[in-house]
């Protein structure tokens, strides 16, 4: 049996997340990969994700892993798949690992961006990939509070209702927020993630920034443990998984 890492590309826009919703007849990138690799491989496929993304939250390095019997040459499993996928989904690398290897389980952590475009217009180009956000922001406060966010703390006042997550303590390692003209790019990684919980964290800075919220009293939001006390939910669009590591 043979253990197979797909890294996948995708645009969101068009999709109810990444996981396969039981009873409901909705499109999600795991339904749509599952039905091509059953197609390439004439068998049923049971696909694992290392993150379930959101409606709307785009990925450049969601990784995913799948076991099969079958002996067809990595590169024209890769091309067999592509050629049958939408072309905002695609295979950007493939490979085979050892059997015990599990995308969700077996990474340490996550990579995520999120964009903001600070103008008074959204993109043509961009406008699926950004929030567009009219009023001004002061970065230097939004750094300033993302430093509060650095370490392991429980991150109840930033989880959305609907998590399964019993143990809401999270491990954020590295988080920048810079600047590109009208571009705000914030880079958080951390060694796992509750639900909206990257979202429900931009959605809070970016009230920091318009100094609606202190920047030091980021401390007392996490401490509260209660999602009414953070700021909005941040629009999916703006969010991508970046990568997973292992």
């Amino acid at each position: 049996m043979r253990n197979i890492k797909l890294i996948i590309e995708y645009d969101g826009t068009n999709y109810s997340g990444w996981q396969i919703q039981k009873g409901k007849k909705v499109k999600t990138i795991q339904r749509i990969l599952e039905k091509a690799l059953e197609k390439v491989l004439c068998k049923k496929i049971s696909l694992i994700g290392s993150a379930r993304t959101d409606a709307g939250v785009h990925a450049q390095g969601q990784v995913a892993n799948f076991k099969t019997e079958k002996k067809m040459k990595l590169q024209n499993l890769q091309k067999a798949l592509n050629s049958l996928l939408p072309v905002d989904i695609v295979i950007i690398a493939i490979e085979e690992v050892p059997s015990d290897f599990h995308s969700r389980y077996s990474n340490r952590g996550k990579v995520y961006e999120y964009k903001i475009l600070n103008s008074f217009f959204s993109s043509a180009f961009d406008h699926r990939f950004i929030w567009q956000v009219s009023y001004a922001l002061d970065i230097k406060l939004m750094q300033k509070g993302s430093g509060y966010f650095l370490g392991e703390h429980d991150f109840s006042s930033f989880c959305a209702a609907g998590s399964g997550n019993k143990n809401k303590r999270c491990r954020i390692i590295k988080f920048k927020i810079k600047r590109k003209g009208e571009y705000y790019i914030f880079l958080i990684e951390g060694t796992n993630f509750l639900y909206k919980m990257v979202r429900n964290i931009v959605g809070t800075l970016v009230e920091v920034g318009r100094g609606k919220f202190q920047a030091d009293g980021i401390r007392d939001i996490l401490n509260k443990r209660d999602r009414n006390f953070a700021g909005p939910t941040a629009p999916a669009k703006g969010l991508t998984l970046i990568r997973v590591k292992y």
